[in-house]
């Protein structure tokens, strides 16, 4: 097994937690990668491996991880490379498989899930936490982004289940089953808002207002949910263990307030809803590649396609339904009190991305 060290590798000796970092290239899992280094990040100081599909990026290799180039859908990959890892303390699972129908998606994701834990968990002695991530369908009948039915909001982690197939609840089912197999392993769920994916960044189009663009909504900085990760994995909070807790920014904002804002951001100065029109990311962005990779070249960008920067299909999701909202109150009693504003958190988001080379 070939695993790849940053720069700045430290020593071995003083650590006091080992995180295993799954979809290390996604959102969340590059800001678990950046935040658990740092010196003051409770649990730590941390040794970190990262596991994603590709190899490392250069926006994510200045981090001090140790990058480890894994399929976790093949059972005799994750064993063979995952297994080595006995000093691992803690799982943060952030990765996922989309799928043609709700069943399948149950498979796929429960599997890689599954091949996950039996790797890791029986050959690490000193293994401590799995936290998993879900998203905001946790409360839908279906996966399905276009068109799932919710429960009434404001929606609150003690829901009941929909009954229907999802991979949500399946990877909870399959968490709940592997750590009871090991005395005091404990876990975490966190629902959240965030999309999972490699790289992302805000699309300019005409919403539909049926959706979300007139309707107060809520939005999460992915730095936000990493800290939740960490507060809820820590052994300082005992209480948070073996629950699951919603997540968001902890503000309310409208999309068309915040239009202009993101406009700004890449100086366009046309935009907004025109009446009557009710246009599709995916129809627009369907033979746009060759214009994408033409940008790329002249801003001497990241080597990127069009479909790692630009999820069409979610887009088009959250400009088609009115999301609901959630309610932070459990993640506030036991303590969690992060926040971020979500104005000020895109800016950030999209100067990041501007640095990181990702989009011009």
């Amino acid at each position: 097994m070939v695993v790849q060290k940053s720069k700045n590798d430290e020593a071995e000796r003083g650590f006091k937690s080992v995180a295993l970092v799954i979809g290390v290239t996604g959102i969340v899992g590059n800001s678990l990668a950046q935040i658990l280094p740092l010196p003051n990040t409770p649990g730590g100081p941390w040794k970190v491996y990262g596991v994603a599909r590709r190899p490392q990026p250069s926006w994510n290799a200045v981090h001090p991880i140790r990058h480890i180039q894994c399929d976790i859908s093949d059972p005799h990959d994750a064993e063979a490379k995952l297994s080595l890892l006995t000093d691992v303390t803690h799982i943060f699972y952030t990765a996922w498989a989309d799928g043609p129908t709700d069943a399948e998606r149950c498979d796929v994701n429960g599997a890689m899930l599954r091949n996950v834990l039996r790797a890791v968990i029986p050959n690490a002695p000193c293994f401590r936490h799995v936290s998993l991530q879900t998203g905001i369908s946790h409360y839908a009948e279906s996966f399905n982004p276009l068109g799932p039915k919710f429960h009434e909001p404001p929606m609150t982690e003690d829901m009941p289940r929909s009954g229907k197939p999802h991979f949500y609840h399946t990877q909870e089912d399959i968490l709940m089953e592997e750590t009871a197999k090991k005395e005091g392993v404990t876990w975490s769920t966190d629902i959240s808002y965030i999309k999972r994916c490699e790289t992302s960044y805000p699309n300019y189009f005409q919403p539909n207002p049926t959706g979300w663009y007139g309707n107060l909504t809520i939005w999460l900085h992915a730095d936000l949910i990493a800290e939740q990760y960490i507060w809820a994995a820590v052994d300082d909070h005992p209480s948070a263990k073996n629950e699951a807790f919603n997540c968001s920014n902890g503000d309310v904002f409208k999309w068309k307030h915040l239009w202009k804002v993101l406009a700004e951001q890449f100086g366009i100065e046309e935009y907004g809803y025109e009446e009557g029109s009710e246009v599709r990311l995916s129809e627009i962005m369907r033979d746009k590649g060759p214009v994408w990779d033409q940008i790329v070249r002249e801003n001497q960008l990241q080597p990127t396609k069009i479909e790692d920067v630009c999820r069409s299909w979610f887009s088009d999701a959250m400009l088609t339904i009115a999301l609901p909202l959630d309610n932070m109150n459990k993640a506030k009693e036991h303590g969690f009190l992060g926040y971020r504003n979500t104005k000020n958190s895109f800016i950030y988001l999209i100067n990041k991305t501007k640095a990181n080379k990702i989009v011009p």
